[in-house]
Formats: C-alpha cells, structure tokens, sequence
C-alpha cells in the first residue's frame, strides 16, 4: 500500500512538474470603434467589415500554450475567443511539431494537426495575427475564415549558415482533410477585410440570399461550417520558401482541397473544389522599413457548375518603424468573377481597400494603436435583398493591447 502511494505520489509530481513546463503566451486587445452604421456579414448582413456600429469592442483574446515533449517534439495550441460570431471560444490551431536535432545541411521537420499553411508574411505575429494592422488584407481576412489544414505536413529545410551562404530555403508538401466547403463565403459574400479567425467547431452565417436559400434553386443554408469533411478525399499544397539573409523573402504555395462538387452533406453543405497559387514577397529597404505584398489567384466550383467562380486578391503593404512606434500603409484590390449556369444567381463582386495604422509599444506588455480603414466594394448579389450593390465603409479603431511573452 505504501508502494502504491508513493507510486501515486511521485506520479502526480511528474504531472505537476510538465504542467509546469509548459509556456503560455497570449495577447489580449479591447478597441473603440468609430464605424459607419450598416450590416456586417458577421450579424447576416452584406458588409465586409467586422464591426458595424460605433462601440467598445473585445477585439481579440489569444492564448498560446507550448509544451516540449522530450527534444524533438512540441505540442502547440492556440485558443481564441471573440465576442462575436456564432461560437465565442475554441482553437484556432492545434499542432504536434517534429523538428529533430541535426547537423546535416539538409534538415527534415513535419507537423501534424489543425494549423494555417505559412504562406502568409503578413500574419506573422503570436496566434496568426498581424503585427502591422489591425483589420488584415481581404487574403488573409479570407484564409482566416474558412482555410485550416487538418492534416499532415513535411519539410525539408535549409538553413543558409548551414552551406555559408546568403540564401535559406524550405520545400512543404500536405496533405489534408475537412476543408472542403472551402470557397463558399467568398463565392456568395465576396471578399472581407477583418481580423476574426474561424474556430474549430464555428458557423459562418452570410445574408439569406434568395437564390441561394430557396428550395428550387441551389437550397443551401445561409451559412457554412467550413472545417467538414464531406467526400472522404484527401487535399493537398506544395509550398517553397526562399530567404535572403533576413532581408530578402518569397514564398509560393499551390493550395487544391480536391472536393467533389457533387458530394453534399445531410446539412445540404456541399463539396467546393478550390485550387489557388499564392505568392507572397517581402523586402526590407532599410532596417526599419520593408515592404509586403502577397498575391493570389484561383478558382472554386460547387455542384454540377451551380456556382463557378474565379478569384484574385493582392495587396502592397508599407511599414516603417521608428523607436517604439510602427506605421504602416495598405493597398488591397480583389475580385469574384462568376461563370455558372444558374444566370439569376449573380455572385460576382470586386473592390479595393485603403489601411493605415499606427502602433505604439509604451511599456514592456502594453501597446497603443490607431487605425483608419475605408474601402469601397461591389456585390451584385445585393441587389437580390433590394440592396444597392455597391457600398463604401470607414472604419477608426482606437486598440489598446496588452501583452506576455
């Protein structure tokens, strides 16, 4: 009995012992928003920005959670909550890494789990947000709403010190399940521009359009759950990434989830077959100030071409820091162009967005932010609620963040 107890003892002290090794990091953001009054996407409306009303707001609140698992494995978890939206609290990403020691000049590492593809210079900061803006690119907006790999990554990797010489390099190859209403949102809504990630289990709800909701036409819900698995394939990306010293980086990604258009699930969400090229570049002209500009083009195709409809987003992004403050300016363009054969359901949309942020680190956990948005978009499918189709949006946001690790 003594044994057992000891036995039991010393277990719950190894216990206490990896809970205590484990390191949290998180960031927690409350704003004032100045907003024009309209209808948000998040509240079933047909506006691209999050915030629809002049309010304070919880903007964002991550917590990060790392956990060494002997020297070659980490398990990396990020939970996230939001006020808004259909669910409030869950991950964004849960991840077991695999990077063994080795001094070979040729390195291998893999992941395994529910994460983002790194094909982002953007959102590059703790929890996948953006260390420059507050409301991100329409790209990135976009990934962060219905994109997450739940599945397996390799890598080989690089480094240039390893070879002595300027240049770094990785090769990524996936492959993937339960991403295959991919595409939905922004065939029917269009692009946004925001910073709401998507969580494990979430709904996104988009404005009952006619089409789209009546049983005669296409029949499907006026929302999507975009993490399903409907038609048992596998999805796959290949991704390269290409540095120079720490001035210079590119990074290019073919993303296909290879869904079954056909495939239809008892919620009546359909397989979406999305396939893009990403490109995303990097360039810092000094040691304060760089450049970012990210592009991507692609297509997605639900039924039998009920929907059918070509994408392209980019944005070119400046950001200068001086002492303890950052600015930063952006320029989005993007575009939906429809070729389906349901000609009354009309889902093309465009626009293009103005960003300029200021961020200011006043203490060692606290930072300070303004930020101000405008952009003007179109959506033709507004005019299908009796909705001019074109609309424009300003946004301020006044951001207080603070900070650990």
């Amino acid at each position: 009995m003594r044994c057992k107890a000891l036995a039991a003892l010393a277990g719950c002290g190894l216990f206490i012992a990896q809970l205590q090794a484990i390191e949290l990091s998180g960031v927690v953001q409350a704003n004032l928003t100045l907003a024009d009054d309209a209808n948000s996407f998040i509240n079933d409306g047909t506006d691209i920005l999050r915030f629809d009303e002049s309010a304070f707001n919880a903007q964002q609140a991550v917590l990060r959670a790392q956990q060494d698992l002997g020297s070659s494995f980490t398990l990396d978890v990020v939970a996230n909550y939001y006020q808004d939206g259909e669910q409030n609290i869950g991950f964004s990403q849960a991840q077991l890494l695999y990077k063994p020691l080795s001094q070979d000049t040729v390195k291998f590492k893999a992941r395994a789990g529910f994460f983002y593809p790194a094909m982002s210079l953007e959102n590059v900061d703790l929890g996948w947000l953006s260390p420059f803006t507050y409301t991100q690119s329409a790209i990135n907006s976009w990934i962060g709403e219905e994109l997450r790999t739940a599945g397996l990554e390799l890598s080989l990797y690089s480094p240039g010190r390893a070879r002595r010489s300027p240049w770094s390099w990785a090769f990524h190859a996936a492959a993937f399940k339960g991403n295959d209403p991919l595409g939905t949102v922004i065939s029917w809504r269009g692009f946004a521009m925001h910073d709401r990630q998507s969580l494990n289990n979430d709904r996104l709800n988009f404005a009952p359009y006619p089409t789209v909701i009546d049983q005669d036409i296409i029949w499907h819900p006026a929302w999507v759950e975009p993490f399903h698995e409907i038609d048992g394939r596998l999805g796959f990306y290949i991704g390269a990434h290409l540095d120079y010293f720490k001035q210079s980086s590119f990074r290019y990604y073919y993303y296909d989830n290879m869904a079954d258009p056909l495939a239809l699930n008892d919620q009546r969400l359909y397989g979406w077959r999305t396939k893009f090229h990403s490109f995303a570049a990097q360039h810092k002209i000094t040691a304060d100030t760089r450049i970012v500009s990210q592009l991507m083009t692609g297509s997605t195709a639900m039924g039998d071409r009920f929907v059918y409809a070509d994408f392209d987003a980019f944005y070119l992004m400046l950001s200068h820091k001086i002492d303890k403050h950052r600015v930063s300016f952006r320029f989005d363009r993007f575009r939906v162009q429809e070729d389906d054969i349901i000609p009354i359901d009309i889902n093309s949309s465009d626009g293009f967005g103005f960003t300029l942020a200021w961020r200011y680190s006043w203490r060692e956990n606290w930072q300070f932010g303004v930020e101000q948005h405008y952009n003007k978009n179109r959506a033709q499918n507004r005019t299908t609620l009796g909705l001019n189709p074109e609309t424009e949006q300003s946004q301020t946001l006044v951001v207080l963040q603070y900070r650990w690790k």
